[in-house]
């Protein structure tokens, strides 16, 4: 499809092909299992798109393209395992319990959060690009010396990559030989910028410059993103230390929604993109090899649109939070600054969510 260096075990047309060093073994059920995330999440996030366009949402960043690459990955996590995403991973905060309506906090600027990431063994989103590699290996670190059997997984895009914190944090995760993934997800774009513009090698290469093995995906084959992150998941709690993971892939919409892609990029690229959907070809091979039929399908699609409708309903039930929230948790204990600031606000009449 792309190049004899990306692992593919499922076709655009649906069709498994064969790997020397990767296989799925996954059956109907399995497979079906990440058809209906992929539906559902990518349902979610065109629901989340109206939302901010209506006003209800101060930004969102779509993920349709990248289905695959985040359901994949996120799946192979085992229950103890911790993630920690960018602002993009709403695929991989699914499959990791977050509920729909806790995603859509932090856009709807209720929270500086959305839920316990202890409770999801998944982080916040982050905002400030590549911050949440360091955050990943320093956790890797903790449960290295905990002697815990557990991994930790991070996503980032291919512009992140270019940003020192991910460089860093591959020397620490090199160095310490932690239990860590890095999955950068490739989808061609940083906002404006092409990849092209920022590397002259495949961005999986770089692992290999830091002593860590890479390895580049079709990020559009869910089964190959969940038979190669399972397997480098399982390398980290063995202690075989970081993979690279490039999921080569594309992002089909805008950067977020104050982004506008026709002005830096031609809908014959898009259109090749899209006939290499994500969704279309499991679809294909559900049919093919086990004889899924359409009404399957459409309980899929129906199940997808009631959560939309209920994400929808959940989002403008949420109410304006008393802005003097933002001084709680600033520090562990009380700190003077911090009360004065909040005796200020109090006293100009901004609380009460007013």
């Amino acid at each position: 499809m792309i190049s004899d260096e990306l692992v593919q075990l499922l076709t655009p047309e649906g069709e498994r092909v064969s790997h020397p060093e990767y296989r799925s073994e996954l059956g109907r059920d399995e497979i079906l299992g990440f058809y209906r995330d992929m539906v559902i999440v990518r349902r979610l996030c065109n629901e989340s798109t109206s939302l901010q366009r209506q006003g209800q949402l101060a930004l969102w960043a779509p993920l349709q393209g990248q289905e695959a690459a985040q359901i994949g990955a996120g799946r192979a996590l085992a229950p103890m395992d911790f993630s920690f995403p960018s602002y993009r991973e709403h695929g991989v905060a699914w499959t990791r319990g977050v509920p729909p309506r806790d995603m859509l906090r932090i856009f709807r600027a209720t929270t500086t959060g959305g839920w316990d990431p202890q409770q999801y063994r998944h982080s916040l989103p982050m905002v400030v690009l590549g911050d949440q590699t360091l955050h990943a290996v320093g956790y890797a670190m903790g449960i290295q010396r905990d002697g815990a059997e557990e991994a930790v997984m991070t996503f980032f895009g291919d512009g992140a990559s270019s940003q020192g914190d991910v460089l860093e944090s591959f020397v620490w995760a090199a160095s310490f030989n932690a239990p860590v993934v890095f999955v950068l997800q490739n989808n061609q774009w940083a906002i404006s910028e092409p990849t092209s513009l920022q590397t002259k090698i495949p961005l999986y290469h770089r692992a290999h410059g830091f002593g860590f093995p890479g390895v580049r995906v079709d990020g559009n084959d869910v089964l190959a993103m969940y038979e190669v992150a399972k397997r480098a998941l399982d390398n980290a709690r063995a202690g075989g230390g970081p993979t690279l993971i490039e999921a080569y892939t594309y992002r089909m919409g805008a950067h977020t929604t104050s982004d506008d892609p026709t002005r830096y990029r031609v809908d014959a690229e898009v259109e090749v993109w899209r006939h290499r959907d994500p969704i279309e070809r499991v679809k294909a091979l559900l049919a093919r090899e086990f004889g899924v039929h359409k009404v399957t399908f459409d309980e899929v699609a129906a199940e997808a649109e009631q959560l939309a409708l209920q994400l929808r309903e959940d989002v403008l039930a949420m109410d304006a939070p008393d802005p003097t929230m933002m001084f709680d948790h600033v520090y562990a204990e009380s700190h003077p600054l911090v009360e004065a600031g909040r005796r200020e606000m109090i006293e100009l009449g901004i609380s009460g969510g007013h």
